[in-house]
């Protein structure tokens, strides 16, 4: 399909009433200039970060002291110090609003609904704050949560958070191990967790995790109820009560929100830890809030009232940001458990129902849906339905047009980019620019993303590394048990000498946008030319035979082969003349390079938490080497699957 004309433009009313085209007049009469075109403004804005940064501080109204210095330059990313002067509480922030409008909208799959208004949310944080400091917990203490995405867990972070705690959560879906990889490390004051959750229709019990869990950790636990054994599992641990328990003591009065430093640490969010054990990134509150702020309201247009919906667990960075959505004013509309539970349209049931002006979710939701052939254009109202986002993998061109022709034909398609590293994206949406077909729409405001060839060098017109040439307030404070900083150092500023590096495979397009190619430690490099699987993927996976697919390179002598698992659709067999078409499609779609060298059909595809593939996890098993956390991983056994295999032996 040609990409000569854009799947949706924005008209000139449309965009006029944005809060970005507002806040761009707002800027313009700051600085007595006009900022009528976008890409000016975009120019303005990562050459005077100070300005542009006090200015979105300003016009989105953070409550705190920002004091007279917006930006402390001292010449390389990490010496950068924003409002070096500031004093903020981030779950003030997020709690703009009182009354009985609705705050949270909670349904877990079709057997649990709830409704929070504003009142009731800070009611429960009250609470919970005397609950926490009654048992101790106090500035800069760890709490770590192992919770569904329900109104309790916003309640319990924003109560966290209120004290200068800092918060840490995964789903209740992890291993023990997995969990006690994460919370292990950072010593945490308070564990809470679930007392069983929702998936496909079925309780999942958790008792003897928690249990684990609990004694492992030392602490007291608080346990959640939501499957309704929380009395009982209390009862069983030692250190343990319930939520309810936990604030039977207090009634709620005026919330105190500790006013602590814009780099006081907010979160510790974990690397996926599928190559060891997970990194502990530790954000700020400022930088979260002003950047969340940022994308929500100005990529978003994110307005007071409205409905945010993202499809996310408590252990994807998804959920972080889905939060700050109330420091808009935004009514949270949370889900947990599986969305293809009881049906695969309960996910647009519950936006056509309630009205959902954003709806975020990962790419490989959209292509299951195409696959499934669920065409919600045809049988929802989503007139609602402004933005659909999309994250955690690139979005293929097809997904792109499967949104317009089998959603919705007149929404803004977001596919955004960025990662637990910033706990934010580098590259989203934009209200001011049409959409292209396979692109997303160009990088964020305030923050200097380019791309770079292995020589340091940017380049056009072709692949190469994400970069982010100057510093930005999301940057992490630190790593976890990293006194040096010199895991932080190593992950972000090796390759390039003071440029962040993301280690995304990039490319920018004739638009101004830019394509994701996938990861650049799984890229692959047959003949000394380095491939995005990403390329691959967009083009097996449209094939009907295909249900999902997951490229490595095997080393080969001196060279590497590319080498293509898939898992096929139900009935459908791998044969000679299956093999071909899939080499011809990648060969036609892609370029002759593309082409695998072996494809090989597999049960299943090993996949984190979050849902993303895994592809170094299986590089490793392929090459006899051991994989080195596989709790971080949904599914482990599937790893099984892809040792040994005779039709890769040299």
């Amino acid at each position: 399909m040609q990409n000569d004309t854009p799947l949706w433009q924005p008209s000139e009313a449309f965009a006029k009433s944005t809060p970005l085209y507002d806040f761009m007049q707002f800027c313009g009469q700051r600085r007595g200039r006009g900022f009528d075109d976008y890409d000016a403004f975009y120019a303005w804005s990562i050459g005077e970060r100070g300005d542009f940064w006090s200015a979105v501080w300003d016009y989105c109204g953070v409550k705190g002291e920002k004091g007279a210095v917006d930006l402390v330059d001292r010449g390389t990313m990490l010496q950068a110090h924003f409002f070096p002067e500031a004093r903020l509480n981030f779950a003030e922030n997020l709690l703009p609003k009182r009354g009985p409008e609705t705050a949270l909208i909670f349904r877990g799959e079709d057997k649990v609904t709830d409704r929070w208004s504003w009142d009731r949310l800070r009611e429960t944080v009250s609470r919970l704050q005397q609950a926490l400091r009654a048992h101790g917990v106090n500035q800069g203490d760890r709490v770590a949560a192992m919770m569904p995405n329900m109104p309790e867990t916003v309640a319990l972070m924003l109560a966290v958070t209120s004290l200068g705690a800092v918060w840490c959560s995964c789903s209740p879906d992890f291993g023990v191990q997995g969990v006690l990889d994460r919370f292990g490390q950072i010593e945490p004051k308070l564990f809470i967790a679930c007392d069983g959750y929702w998936y496909n229709g079925k309780v999942q019990d958790v008792a003897d995790k928690v249990r684990t869990v609990s004694e492992k950790l030392g602490v007291t636990t608080v346990v959640v109820p939501y499957a309704g054994e929380a009395k009982a599992l209390a009862a069983s641990i030692s250190a343990g009560i319930t939520l309810a328990d936990l604030v039977a003591p207090f009634k709620a009065r005026e919330i105190e929100f500790v006013h602590l430093p814009f780099n006081h640490p907010l979160y510790i969010l974990f690397s996926s830890g599928t190559t060891g054990v997970p990194k502990c990134i530790v954000h700020s509150a400022g930088g979260t809030l002003i950047q969340h702020l940022k994308e929500h309201r100005f990529h978003c247009s994110l307005k007071e009232g409205e409905k945010l919906f993202y499809f996310t667990t408590c252990g994807w960075m998804m959920w972080n940001w889905l939060v700050s959505g109330l420091a808009c004013g935004a009514t949270l509309c949370l889900y947990d458990g599986s969305p293809f539970a009881p049906n695969g349209k309960v996910l647009f049931d519950y936006a056509a129902e309630e009205g959902f002006a954003v709806f975020g979710t990962s790419a490989k939701y959209i292509d299951a849906v195409r696959k499934a052939d669920i065409k919600p254009v045809e049988t929802h109202d989503l007139s609602a339905l402004r933005l659909i986002t999309s994250t955690g993998s690139p979005l293929s061109p097809e997904g792109f047009t499967f949104v317009y022709d089998g959603i919705k034909s007149d929404v803004q398609l977001a596919s955004i980019s960025g990662g637990t590293d910033i706990v934010s994206c580098f590259v989203l949406g934009n209200p001011l620019k049409p959409v292209w077909r396979g692109e997303i729409q160009g990088p964020g405001l305030g923050l200097a993303v380019d791309v770079w060839n292995d020589e340091g060098q940017p380049v056009r017109g072709e692949k190469g590394e994400l970069v982010c040439t100057k510093a930005f307030p999301a940057m992490p404070v630190k790593f976890w048990n990293d006194p040096k900083g010199e895991k932080y150092h190593a992950a972000y500023f090796e390759r390039f000498d003071d440029i962040w590096c993301h280690g995304d495979f990039a490319e920018w397009t004739e638009h101004g946008g830019l394509i994701i190619h996938g990861r650049s430690d799984a890229t692959l490099n047959p003949g000394g030319v380095r491939i995005g699987t990403a390329e691959i993927y967009n083009q097996v996976e449209q094939m009907p035979e295909v249900a999902e697919a997951l490229c490595i390179g095997q080393d080969v002598e001196d060279d590497v082969r590319v080498v293509l698992f898939v898992r096929l659709a139900e009935g459908v067999e791998l044969d000679d003349e299956l093999v071909k078409a899939i080499r011809t499609r990648i060969r036609t779609g892609a370029s002759p390079r593309h082409v695998p060298a072996k494809v090989i059909a597999v049960a299943d595809i090993p996949r984190t938490k979050s849902g993303k593939i895994v592809e170094l996890a299986v590089r490793e098993v392929v090459h006899g080497r051991p994989v080195k956390n596989k709790e971080a991983l949904a599914n482990p056994e599937a790893l099984n699957l892809y040792r040994d295999l005779p039709e890769l032996a040299l």
